[in-house]
């Protein structure tokens, strides 16, 4: 029966994840790069300064700053770790060159998201702020539409309490715990009909009570725990790659040869060269947009709540988050994986990068498996939380403001939390990625026919705020 099931999600996830919607995230990215003018190059000195100057006036709940640590708390995760290591696993080397011409046009994307959620965005007379894909959909392409805006949401939710926010990360953060403290299985105890490791169990007991901790608590809880974990962590993690690097750097031009070759089917035979660059396009993007988030829809929830009134400052500041997840991040993993061959020896999942991190630093592999596995866990746990606060927002567009409804979602998502140790790793990473590309198609349907609208504001704030034109 499991095996069936297996193969349904599989056949699912690739009719979702096709060809079709390959093409549409690209295209949706290559279209609004044409018509912003390549604003994520020229422009990308400008959003970097923006994100750590905060406006003092505006309308929202916590800081630009705190919304992109929101965001990015969701996004760098798990799919930086081992989403990374999948796509090099299945893909081969090339997954890694897809994924970033797939974050390079995405930062357009994510720059038109975050301008349409400060443009679309609604504040009650509590001061609460409601925005994101579902708002920019029913108040830009009108009341008609609202529908698109209530699939997105079910999606949204769904994503959160099923893929992303749940089962994918919590799987990630014990697994690492049970091969680092337990990981010949030698402490078990039998649940469901499964032998399953202690430390699995236990790890999976203690991250279910501090998520409870933070989500309880709300956008400016979440927000105050991410805007300290998720730089701190981001600068651990990248200084212990560039560590990694740096001591095997006369293996990186051929790290980079081989993504390149591999990329475009060189190292294939000639009949499948072809196939071979089709797999890494596939498992490339799908991994880099279940990374970056871009085309989602989910970092514009977030970036609503940002305290500004400049739709397209916000937008600047938004697109820095996909920079920052694939292109730094994402590479950074990458490029250790692939300088140390680690995803050519039959290994799964975290394991691929703990064993990178295991040959490249100069310190004990059992130390290097703890540096991995506290990267992992801080990181996940900041994607949990901020899924949460995704979910919640889809819940409460759908149930109408119902904060019963958003109460009931929060200790369904915790309960979630609770049992994704016990799920399986092929099957959590194919409902993740069913459920994105299914949540992604609205968000996209709207983007491409508000560009006008991006296009309009982005125009208005250079002339009006910088004196300058959109070049």
């Amino acid at each position: 029966m499991l095996g069936k099931v297996n193969a349904f999600l599989n056949w699912l996830d690739g009719f979702v994840w096709g060809v079709p919607l390959i093409v549409l995230i690209l295209a949706t990215g290559i279209f609004l790069t044409i018509r912003l003018r390549g604003i994520q190059f020229h422009k990308l000195g400008m959003a970097c300064k923006y994100m750590f100057q905060n406006e003092e006036e505006g309308h929202g709940e916590v800081s630009s700053f705190a919304a992109l640590c929101t965001a990015l708390s969701a996004t760098i995760g798990t799919g930086n770790i081992v989403g990374v290591a999948t796509a090099l696993v299945a893909g081969g080397a090339g997954a890694l060159f897809w994924m970033w011409i797939a974050a390079l046009f995405g930062m357009a994307t994510k720059y038109a998201e975050g301008v349409l959620a400060i443009k679309y965005r609604t504040i009650d007379e509590n001061g609460h702020v409601l925005g994101g894909p579902f708002y920019y959909i029913e108040n830009g392409m009108g009341k008609n539409w609202r529908w698109l805006g209530k699939i997105f949401a079910f999606f949204g939710a769904g994503v959160g309490l099923l893929g992303i926010g749940t089962f994918t990360q919590v799987n990630g953060i014990t697994a690492a715990a049970g091969n680092f403290f337990d990981a010949n299985k030698e402490h078990v105890i039998n649940l469901f009909g499964h032998d399953y490791s202690i430390a699995v169990v236990v790890t999976g007991i203690i991250l279910t009570i501090c998520v409870a901790l933070v989500v309880l608590g709300g956008i400016q809880r979440i927000a105050s725990v991410s805007s300290v974990i998720v730089p701190f962590m981001a600068v651990f993690y990248i200084i212990a790659c560039i560590v990694i690097l740096v001591l095997n750097a006369s293996h990186i031009p051929a790290a980079f040869a081989e993504i390149i070759q591999s990329a475009f089917g060189l190292r294939a035979a000639a009949g499948g060269a072809l196939g071979a660059v089709l797999i890494a396009m596939q498992k490339g993007i799908a991994r880099g947009i279940f990374s970056n988030e871009a085309g989602l829809g989910s970092a514009p929830i977030a970036a609503a709540a940002a305290q500004t009134k400049e739709p397209a400052r916000q937008g600047l500041v938004t697109m820095t988050g996909t920079f920052i997840d694939t292109i730094i991040v994402c590479t950074m993993t990458g490029l250790c994986i692939v300088l140390t061959g680690s995803h050519t020896v039959g290994l799964e999942g975290v394991a691929v990068t703990t064993r990178a991190f295991q040959m490249g630093l100069p310190v004990p592999a059992q130390f290097s498996a703890f540096l991995l596995m506290m990267c992992l866990i801080f990181f996940a746990f900041t994607t949990i939380i901020g899924w949460n606060y995704y979910g919640e927002r889809c819940l409460e567009y759908l149930s109408n403001g119902s904060q019963k409804a958003v109460m009931a979602y929060r200790f369904l998502y915790i309960l979630a939390i609770f049992i994704g140790p016990f799920m399986t790793v092929e099957a959590v990473w194919t409902i993740a990625d069913i459920f994105n590309a299914l949540m992604a198609l609205p968000n996209l349907i709207a983007l491409l026919a508000l560009s006008g609208v991006v296009v309009a504001e982005t125009k208005d704030y250079w002339t009006r705020i910088l004196g300058d034109k959109l070049n």
